[in-house]
């Protein structure tokens, strides 16, 4: 039976645009990525919406940082507006983002429409939650990146590739 790749249709839901409470659920390193400024390490913070999707799940919102607590990073910007306090000078020799997992925020969505079409939700402030506001929790079903696990090819799969000669490939 001949296996068949075809095309995909996915309908992307972007978070809703305007201020909303959120969790953050993940910090994602994505380590040297090439920028229009050379390599840059780069990470992702990952927030659950209060606001659910269609299928009940939380909305995910993410952004992208260098990962840097330069005076002019947005990742630093972003941290600081979020603990509404400036770092001290102990924090700046090194903060563990791996402390912001569970941390609520609200976060301001914008909507921005992407070059290849699709409507986007992107991050433009992040600020601390009321006092008096409960905090939200992360969901249940969700994974961090870190945690999942790709699928093992099945040991039989793995022998019957090495026998394959470059002549038993038909492209």
């Amino acid at each position: 039976m001949p296996i068949v790749a075809k095309g995909t249709s996915t309908k992307f839901e972007p978070a809703p645009a305007g201020a909303q409470q959120a969790v953050c659920c993940d910090v994602v390193d994505l380590g040297l990525l090439e920028t229009q400024w050379g390599p840059k390490h780069k990470v992702e913070v990952r927030w659950q919406s209060e606001h659910d999707m269609s299928d009940g799940k939380p909305y995910l919102i993410a952004k992208r940082y260098t990962l840097s607590l330069n005076e002019k990073a947005n990742l630093r910007h972003d941290l600081e507006a979020w603990r509404g306090r400036a770092f001290t000078e102990a924090e700046l020799a090194g903060f563990d983002l791996e402390k912001l997992i569970g941390v609520n925020c609200l976060v301001n969505v914008i909507h921005k429409a992407g070059s290849k079409g699709g409507v986007f939700a992107n991050v433009v402030s992040v600020m601390p939650i009321g006092k008096k506001t409960a905090p939200m929790e992360i969901h249940e079903d969700y994974i961090r990146m870190q945690d999942r696990e790709t699928e093992p090819e099945p040991d039989d799969t793995r022998e019957a590739s090495a026998e394959l000669s470059d002549d038993d490939i038909p492209f």
